[in-house]
């Protein structure tokens, strides 16, 4: 085991700002009372969740009253995909997604088609990028919800969604993104984008777990997933996690004030991860090469298996991924890999890594230096390189 240690796995989670930590203790101790109690000890909490509110609102240039808590980007999707769904149905019950969204999409549109909806998904080309026209494409008459993300998790590339987003405002239809690896990591406004409700995470951007959002655009209707109390406008009962909604808005209130010169940071960091990775034999850059999170290099690495690499980078105190968090355990074939036309022995050696505020340049020379030996000592016990170098006549 290597005393270096190097967390590039940002995009499972992030380290939370001490400012965030301090700003949250006070309500897990002095002010813990309910916001939704009447009596003085519900005055403080509640005025913090308003002031919470507020700031998470405008880190996408939403409107306070437009931001729903919820406990995670997963539940966030949830009550996007099911919520909205369920409230257009008088209306048609066909939904579109992209062929790459986060698990918590596509399984809500595997419950939905339980339901009796109908469901889409348009493909992505080689980028992982979805064609505005292919979303056009796949509308029909009933469609009452598209979903389409704004940047994908695992491979990096942002997708083209104030174009697409204009093509179904154009037809009537409702649009929702998931923005969870993209909110606080790029500039979003979504008034300029257009779309109806954003679901977006305060994990990634260093803010605590356990607590999300939903913005939805005011006058749309959106059908409850949990039944109880009348907490965040009626739209998701239970009592709200004040510390960690507290949390959301001072990283929200930080992110958006340093978003600027930490994406100029990472980018420049992650170009000098990329150009290092990449120098090794076979291995291809997944994603778009420039339209990407700016802290995000994800790769194939060709002839192996990513779990192997993982364990061993890990030996070297290397946190890296293959695939998504939610994923990277299923040990089969990533998704994204495989709709951006990627054969399984190649997505197989899917490798991701996400750059954090405190990475610099010394801990990725010293991964680019540790992961060629990795990738040579598990290519010498890979009968799919012999085979190769078989066939190359031992070269």
């Amino acid at each position: 085991m290597s005393d270096r240690k190097v967390y590039l796995d940002n995009t499972a989670t992030n380290p939370v700002r001490s400012a965030v930590v301090d700003a949250m203790m006070p309500y897990l101790k002095e002010a813990y009372g309910n916001p939704q109690s009447m009596h003085d000890w519900g005055d403080a909490p509640r005025e913090a969740l308003d002031e919470a509110r507020a700031k998470v609102a405008t880190l996408i240039g939403a409107e306070a009253s437009e931001i729903i808590f919820t406990s995670s980007g997963t539940e966030s999707n949830n009550l996007a995909i099911k919520g909205l769904a369920m409230a257009q149905q008088t209306k048609g019950k066909h939904v579109v997604v992209s062929a790459i969204e986060h698990f918590s999409v596509l399984h809500s549109t595997k419950t939905l088609q339980k339901l009796g909806f109908e469901v889409t998904e348009v493909p992505v080309n080689s980028y992982g990028q979805v064609s505005p026209d292919d979303v056009k494409a796949a509308l029909r008459g009933d469609t009452i919800l598209v979903s389409i993300m704004l940047a994908n998790g695992e491979v990096g590339s942002i997708q083209p969604i104030k174009e697409i987003a204009a093509i179904v405002k154009e037809a009537g239809i409702i649009f929702h993104t998931d923005a969870v690896a993209a909110a606080g990591n790029i500039p979003i406004d979504v008034n300029d984008l257009n779309v109806d409700a954003l679901s977006f995470a305060a994990n990634q951007f260093y803010g605590p777990k356990g607590v999300a959002a939903l913005y939805l655009r005011k006058r749309t209707r959106i059908t409850p997933l949990l039944d109880g109390g009348i907490q965040e406008g009626g739209k998701r009962a239970g009592t709200e996690n004040v510390p960690a909604i507290v949390g959301m808005g001072v990283a929200a209130e930080l992110a958006k004030a340093d978003m600027e010169s930490r994406a100029k940071q990472l980018s420049a960091i992650r170009d000098r991860l990329i150009k290092g990775v990449t120098a090794i034999p076979h291995v291809i850059l997944t994603g778009h090469p420039t339209g990407r999170l700016p802290h995000h290099a994800s790769f194939c690495v060709e002839f192996i298996e990513g779990e192997s690499m993982l364990m061993l980078l890990s030996s070297q105190g290397v946190a890296a991924s293959s695939g998504s968090a939610c994923t990277s355990k299923a040990l089969k074939s990533s998704h994204v890999l495989t709709a951006m036309g990627l054969p399984p022995e190649i997505s197989a050696g899917s490798l991701v890594l996400t750059i954090g505020t405190s990475a610099t340049n010394d801990d990725i020379d010293y991964v680019v230096d540790t992961l060629p030996p990795i990738v040579e000592r598990l290519r010498q016990m890979s009968p799919l390189y012999a085979k190769y170098v078989k066939e190359q006549g031992g070269k």
